[in-house]
């Protein structure tokens, strides 16, 4: 095992949120955090100062936090990152959805060296990822490069997680000045399942375990998201030259209407777990995450928080998602059918100018009308939702006509 005076955290990804929130967390509470990632121009520099800072962005004044003990390897060393899976504390992934059937591979020629070296030792993933069913999507992914002798069940603890810390995107200007700092905002509570460790929960100021997971990733999902995109999606059909969230809930209607959005959704949540949230605890979340979306020191984009428009409206995601179970509760939905209708026409641009690259693909799709993007995206029937297409086309006509006309008042109620 590890003998070194601090515990070791091996963490897959280097990005924003793997250096900002799962690296710091751990590298100020006593581990030494050895990154495993692709791009080698953040292992190389990791490598060579050690280090490495966050800047907590606030509208008072930037703090810097220093985070030291820390290493890197690239995932093409194999041999040196089996290694250091084998002699780890403890796992944690943050690659993003996309990224993560890539590290499988990997991670169980680590977990199998662990077992012939520690055959009696279980080790816990954190599962740094917004994934709905997250635990169980990581077991079957592993289990197809693991023997199927190897006890998976008694050895490996999946720990779920909800990531609520917001890091915009950094300009290019940031990212040359210092390649390994990173932007983040004050925020720090990881919230994660206690049922999910097979060894004692670590010690460590800011986590947040809770019993019923699936609940507090729904709420990160359907609220948190939620607001993101409905901010977002309202301000770009209002003014397509905004850029920063910010100024969009700057503008009282739009504030007014992703803040009715999120009750709407919490209404749902509450629907779904009675035992786990009330509506006051929710409403004071959403209070709390508004003031934190007008973070201007922040600087987080429209772009960032509506792009990606196929895993955004998708069935399972912020927006569609909590529709379906409004259909299966009966109750009302037509404040997220808006934001999900006006994000259909979401055009944001980076600081490239350039669109999402997948979002090319979804305009497409898009330009055949509403009820496509409802039935092949959102997941929604015809026959069986017929009211809300029916709704959805109302909603569409308005949104043209303010897009072409400017003659329609914004946030009209249908």
């Amino acid at each position: 095992m590890n003998d070194n005076k601090y515990k070791k955290l091996v963490l897959f990804g280097a990005g924003k949120i793997g250096r900002s929130f799962i690296g710091q967390l751990f590298g100020r509470n006593g581990y030494e955090v050895v990154f495993i990632d692709m791009f080698k121009p953040i292992i190389d520099e990791l490598n060579t100062r050690g280090n490495y800072n966050v800047i907590i962005k606030s509208n008072k004044k930037d703090e810097v936090i220093n985070i030291k003990n820390v290493r890197g390897i690239l995932v093409t060393d194999e041999n040196r990152a089996v290694e250091e899976i084998a002699n780890a504390d403890l796992l944690a992934v943050s690659v993003g959805q996309q990224g993560l059937k890539s590290i499988f591979p990997l991670m169980a020629k680590g977990l199998i060296k662990r077992f012939d070296d520690f055959p009696k030792k279980p080790i816990d993933i954190i599962i740094a990822e917004n994934l709905r069913n997250a635990a169980e999507y990581f077991l079957a992914g592993l289990k197809d490069y693991l023997p199927s002798e190897y006890p998976i069940n008694e050895l490996i603890g999946l720990v779920e997680t909800s990531i609520g810390k917001m890091v915009p995107i950094m300009l290019k200007k940031d990212v040359e000045d210092d390649i390994l700092q990173v932007f983040a905002e004050s925020y720090n509570s990881l919230i994660l399942d206690k049922r999910g460790f097979k060894n004692p929960i670590p010690e460590i100021e800011y986590l947040a375990p809770k019993e019923n997971m699936k609940a507090w990733v729904d709420r990160k999902l359907f609220i948190h998201n939620l607001g993101h995109a409905s901010a977002a999606y309202f301000g770009y059909i209002y003014n397509p030259k905004f850029v920063f969230l910010h100024e969009v809930l700057a503008v009282p209607e739009i504030f007014n209407r992703v803040r009715n959005t999120m009750l709407q959704a919490a209404r749902i949540l509450l629907k779904q777990y009675p035992d786990e949230f009330t509506f006051d605890s929710l409403t004071i979340h959403i209070d709390d995450l508004l003031a934190r979306f007008t973070n201007i020191s922040l600087g987080d984009t429209i772009f960032r928080v509506g792009c990606n428009l196929f895993r955004k409206l998708g069935r399972e995601d912020r927006l569609a998602g909590v529709i379906h179970q409004a259909l299966y509760y009966e109750l009302p939905y037509d404040n997220i059918l808006q934001a999900y209708v006006y994000g259909c026409h979401f055009r944001a641009k980076d600081e490239q100018n350039n669109l999402f690259k997948n979002d090319k693909e979804f305009i497409v799709v898009a330009e055949n009308g509403i009820e496509k993007v409802l039935e092949k995206v959102g997941g929604f029937s015809t026959k069986k939702n017929s009211a809300l297409f029916k709704r959805a086309s109302e909603i569409e006509v308005i949104v043209r006509d303010f897009e072409h006309n400017k003659k329609t008042l914004f946030l009209k109620d249908l």
